[in-house]
């Protein structure tokens, strides 16, 4: 079965409660039109229940850019799955800002993603490598070794029937909001010789070929036909260009396009 397309627009920290009830309203009557695409909008916490609202009656999906791997406890300032799901459907995990910035590592993106499906989200699993890896000539290792950490012990408990229920994004650090983008070449290689391969290790083909792998970093409505164009990259992750609403869109139509090309 062809994998039905992927855009989510993740809006890191931009946007109070009230700048996102505009972006929200302006977004909608767009996106509404490309129903071939899972379409994905992932805020900040604080914007989360005014977004929610805001998407009542769509089928646009919400997210939730991090979460804690416990469902309670005394952990100041995070948020538990279950406080996710009460909101979300979507969460994504283990993105290079969270494991640069904020001491994640493969480990807890293990124990991430298992609380997530848990708890009936879907996890965006980010993976990629650094600058210095890939002048390293180490871009395979590093992605091959984040793809099956990110699984770890989940062997066993997903099928081919759960291949919806999980998002890999491969994110290639240096390319996040540097306006390098990896190429169109680069970033299928490693889906198509590391990310699917790995899957394929740990669940068997089908699921590995029925999973959704997204490219993100500096993707952009001139770019993303090119992106998505190619059969082993299934959408986007997007960043700072999730910020404006007809780029956004424009980035979207393309992914809805992609079904009828050669791919």
């Amino acid at each position: 079965m062809p994998r039905r397309p992927f855009v989510a627009g993740n809006w890191k920290m931009f946007m109070t409660v009230a700048e996102s009830r505009h972006m929200v309203s302006e977004l909608v009557p767009g996106l509404q039109a490309y129903v071939s695409v899972e379409r994905v909008i992932c805020p900040p916490f604080t914007a989360l229940m005014a977004v929610k609202d805001l998407l009542e009656g769509t089928d646009i999906g919400l997210g939730a850019q991090n979460m804690h791997w416990e469902i309670s406890g005394a952990f100041t300032g995070e948020v538990s799955p279950l406080m996710i799901a009460e909101m979300c459907s979507y969460i994504i995990l283990g993105h290079s800002e969270r494991r640069m910035y904020f001491g994640e590592d493969d480990q807890s993106v293990n124990r991430k993603v298992k609380a997530a499906l848990a708890h009936g989200l879907i996890p965006i699993i980010c993976v990629g490598e650094t600058l210095e890896e890939r002048d390293a000539g180490r871009t395979h290792a590093v992605v091959e070794k984040q793809v099956k950490a990110a699984f770890e012990g989940l062997q066993g408990h997903l099928g081919s029937e759960h291949a919806s229920l999980v998002v890999v994004a491969y994110e290639p650090v240096w390319a996040i909001g540097t306006g390098r983008p990896s190429t169109v070449e680069g970033a299928a290689e490693v889906i198509l010789k590391v990310i699917r391969p790995t899957l394929t290790k740990i669940f068997g083909k089908e699921f590995a070929e029925a999973v959704r792998v997204l490219y993100g970093g500096s993707i952009n409505a001139q770019n993303a036909v090119e992106f998505f164009s190619h059969e082993q990259i299934d959408g986007g992750l997007v960043g700072g260009a999730s910020l404006k609403p007809a780029e956004f869109q424009l980035i979207v139509q393309a992914a809805s396009n992609s079904i009828s090309s050669s791919k």
